[in-house]
């Protein structure tokens, strides 16, 4: 018999063979290992009862978001439909509706003023590139040197979510910061990250770069509840008001439907020239009121 650290592990070779990203698997086995630590029993012995008593303990004593309590449910049923090839009623384990809310967007002097804001020039140029590019912050992260193609002006997105490449813009301002910032730092990696970590180990983490966007969100003193991924936000919302497409978007975000685009279309203030119908209805008849 299997152990339940054994299983993890074959579930990571089932994540790997699939051709699956480094985020789903380190999502999936981190999911998994607290899944079976709460269950407590050999993985063989366990159901949908267990699987429903572990989200019941997610949803209530946790209180995570119906995002995550999706993703940890879609890790479990990974593990039970593909590495142990059992079949589960998933009707006993449906999947948390998600409560549609807008994202709060920044405007932009609340953006530049956090870019100001920076402790120092690193985490200067890691915003101003999140922010310029739209970037999601596992991308900054990491950014390899070659990636940043200034002849060109665009960035290479290696492997994005789902797996997928693309270029996004890259601006002559931002570009001009991460001149500067690679002749004050000169990050000299075997891999070729262009932001190290600490000790030069590997590429900066994803919380770091958080921790340093939530600090200078607080010295701009900005009281909006926002986090790094309201820079790609703002990117989307802002190059949408200055005219570009939801198509361009889509490709320069790295969205696989347009679906996901469209909700910058209620964001954007792009109706500001346009009037409502009774005021041109005062054209053609008198209202009075």
């Amino acid at each position: 018999m299997e152990s339940n650290e054994q299983v993890v592990l074959r579930m990571r070779e089932d994540i790997l063979l699939r051709g699956l990203s480094q985020n789903t698997l380190d999502s999936y086995t981190q999911t998994v290992r607290v899944f079976l630590k709460f269950c407590n029993r050999p993985v063989d012995q366990l159901d949908e009862y267990d699987i429903r008593k572990f989200l019941w303990y997610v949803i209530k004593e946790k209180r995570a978001k119906p995002g995550t309590v999706n993703t940890y449910s879609a890790a479990i049923r990974f593990l039970f439909a593909v590495t142990l090839n059992r079949t589960l009623n998933y009707l006993q384990i449906p999947r948390q509706k998600k409560k549609k809310t807008y994202p709060v967007v920044l405007s932009r002097e609340e953006v530049l003023a956090i870019i100001d804001n920076c402790a120092n020039l690193k985490h200067k140029a890691l915003l101003t590139l999140i922010y310029s590019s739209g970037l999601r912050v596992s991308e900054a992260a990491a950014l390899k040197v070659q990636h940043v193609e200034g002849k060109n002006k665009r960035l290479f997105i290696a492997c994005g979510k789902g797996g997928k490449d693309r270029y996004t813009l890259l601006s002559d301002v931002c570009l001009a910061v991460l001149r500067e910032y690679y002749k004050t730092y000169r990050p000299q990696h075997p891999e070729g990250w262009l932001f190290t970590g600490t000790y030069n180990v590997t590429h900066i983490t994803t919380a770091g770069i958080s921790n340093a966007f939530n600090q200078a969100v607080n010295r701009a003193n900005i009281t909006k509840k926002v986090s790094i991924h309201s820079l790609r936000h703002a990117f989307a919302t802002h190059v949408l008001e200055d005219g570009a497409s939801l198509l361009q978007i889509k490709e320069w975000l790295g969205h696989s439907s347009i679906q996901s685009t469209t909700i910058y279309l209620h964001l954007a203030n792009i109706a500001s020239n346009v009037k409502s119908p009774l005021d041109t209805a005062s054209v053609y008849c008198r209202v009075e009121g």
